[in-house]
């Protein structure tokens, strides 16, 4: 999760750099929100009335309203923020994690997608205010700034829970916004000076050992955070041709991510964890990536062809077309002469081919 976030901030911030702040919202609003909206719409009315009904409910009571319903589940979880993980008591007392007093979550990891999706708006702020551009400096500032949040939270013995870095900053509700923005604009930092930042198979490794050594013997939370972002895109840009090219044109790895636990709970309900680790993961990876294909093909893509739509155009191609409207209608009103064709310039001839 952690390396996700850290190749998400470099990706990301590489990615306002060619646009504007409305363009850069608009683009990421149609890169999270429909194919999460897509995977809530498949727990509460596939997945869910399949396994009330397994469970021995009747079908009936299950669109029933109010907290636990499936209704619920929709309205509560819709921006990202998840309010409500259960539908009734699906899964509580039929799989492992349920079992285990854990409750039965239909989709158990959307959770950080909140978290995510904060860290572009503090994106697109800063490209809105111009600091992508002229202030650059203040990215690894602000990376720096939750370095010393994530030290409070460490030194106060803050684990997952309520957080004390929310004393200092009162939206830090807990420990993982923290957590994930550190990780997110350490990526950030590397994108922004990605021309300044030294690269070699000397630094990668180093970066891999101390990684390995402080999530074993401490301090990965601090310095294994700089070093972890290092070498995860140190690896992706050493990795060879072939898988470079993987998500060029088609990108599964969303897909993956919102339809993985799901998959994972369908076939622990029907007794495959009991196979093994190895089967089980195996499976799951298939199911999740079948599932992938047709959200990328059928949800994600097709809303990805909106981002030059509306919003897309930006706050210049919005100020263009008020200024056409606004011609036009004075054209209309007689304020402006209609304007006069213009006779096409001459168009210079075509380079002849010369030989070698």
């Amino acid at each position: 999760m952690l390396g996700f976030f850290a190749i998400s901030g470099y990706l990301v911030t590489k990615s306002a750099q060619s646009s504007d702040a409305l363009q850069f919202v608009w683009r990421r609003f149609l890169r999270i929100f429909p194919g999460f909206w897509a995977v809530l719409l498949v727990g509460a009315f596939i997945v869910g009335p399949i396994y009330w009904m397994l469970e021995g409910h009747a079908l009936g009571a299950y669109f029933g309203f109010g907290p636990g319903s499936p209704w619920a589940y929709l309205y509560t979880n819709a921006l990202l923020n998840i309010g409500q993980y259960q539908i009734w008591d699906i899964w509580s007392a039929t799989t492992p994690y349920g079992l285990a007093g854990n409750g039965g979550p239909i989709n158990g990891s959307i959770w950080t997608l909140v978290y995510e999706f904060t860290c572009y708006l503090l994106i697109a702020g800063l490209l809105f205010f111009l600091v992508l551009k002229r202030a650059k400096v203040l990215v690894p500032i602000i990376a720096a700034c939750f370095l010393l949040l994530q030290v409070v939270n460490l030194l106060s013995g803050e684990g997952t829970g309520s957080s004390e870095a929310a004393r200092i900053v009162p939206y830090l509700g807990s420990y993982w916004p923290t957590n994930f923005g550190l990780i997110f604009f350490l990526g950030a930092t590397l994108a922004i000076y990605a021309d300044r930042v030294p690269y070699s198979n000397w630094l990668g490794a180093g970066a891999g050992l101390v990684s390995l050594v402080t999530l074993r013997f401490g301090g990965f939370n601090t310095l294994g955070y700089f070093t972890t972002a290092y070498f995860v895109l140190f690896l992706a840009a050493r990795l060879p041709k072939l898988f470079q090219r993987v998500g060029a044109r088609n990108d599964y790895s969303y897909g993956v991510y919102l339809y993985g636990w799901i998959i994972e709970q369908v076939l622990a309900y029907a007794g495959v964890n009991r196979w093994g680790y190895v089967p089980y993961v195996f499976l799951s990876l298939v199911g999740a990536g079948a599932c992938a294909v047709v959200s990328w093909h059928l949800v994600e893509k097709q809303a990805l062809k909106l981002k030059d739509v509306g919003p897309g155009v930006g706050f210049a191609g919005i100020a263009t077309a008020a200024r056409s409207m606004a011609n036009r209608r004075r054209r209309e009103e007689g304020d402006l002469p209609a304007s006069q064709p213009v006779e096409p310039r001459a168009q210079p001839a075509e380079p002849r081919e010369t030989s070698a």
